[in-house]
C-alpha cells in the first residue's frame, strides 16, 4: 500500500497496570492533529487495551465502536527450537461486516498484543471509511501519449 498513512499514530508507548484483578492500560495517541490521553480498565490486560484504544480513537473514528475482538491466540517460540524467543499473538477482528485477522510478535505477550490491536483497529478504520479521492490522470485517463 505505497503511500498509506496511518489514521492515527501511538505517542510513546502504552502503560499497563495488572494487579490480576482489574488492569489498567493508559494511551496517548495522535489523529487529525489532536494529542489524546486515555486510560481504562478491563477484564484482563489484553481487554484493558483494547478499550483504552477505542475509548481514544472513537470520538474520531466512530465507526470504532463497532469493530469487534472476536478470538484471540497466542503462541510461544521456544529459543530451543531455533527461533528468537518470543509470543506469536493473533487477533480476529469483525465489524459486523467483514472479519479480519492480525498478527503480531514480540519477546512480551502483552506488547504483542498490542501491536496487533493497533494493527487490527487501524485496519476497521481503513475498511470503513470511502478511498480519498484522487486527482484525474493527465488526459482524462488515456496515458499522456
Amino acid at each position: 500500500m505505497s503511500g498509506y498513512q496511518p489514521h492515527f499514530e501511538i505517542i510513546g508507548n502504552y502503560r499497563l497496570i495488572d494487579d490480576g484483578i482489574q488492569p489498567e492500560a493508559t494511551i496517548m495517541l495522535r489523529a487529525n492533529g489532536k494529542e489524546m490521553h486515555e486510560a481504562d480498565t478491563g477484564v484482563g490486560p489484553v481487554d484493558a487495551l483494547a478499550k483504552v484504544l477505542k475509548k481514544s480513537l472513537k470520538s474520531l473514528f466512530p465507526e470504532i465502536d463497532g469493530v469487534k475482538l472476536v478470538d484471540f491466540s497466542s503462541r510461544i517460540f521456544d529459543p530451543g527450537a531455533g527461533t528468537a524467543a518470543g509470543v506469536e499473538v493473533e487477533i480476529l477482528f469483525s465489524n459486523g461486516k467483514d472479519a479480519w485477522r492480525v498478527k503480531a510478535f514480540s519477546e512480551n505477550i502483552n506488547r504483542a498484543s498490542f501491536l496487533a490491536l493497533v494493527d487490527g483497529f487501524e485496519y476497521g478504520i481503513y475498511i470503513s471509511r470511502p478511498p480519498s479521492p484522487t486527482l484525474p490522470l493527465e488526459g482524462g485517463g488515456k496515458g499522456r501519449g
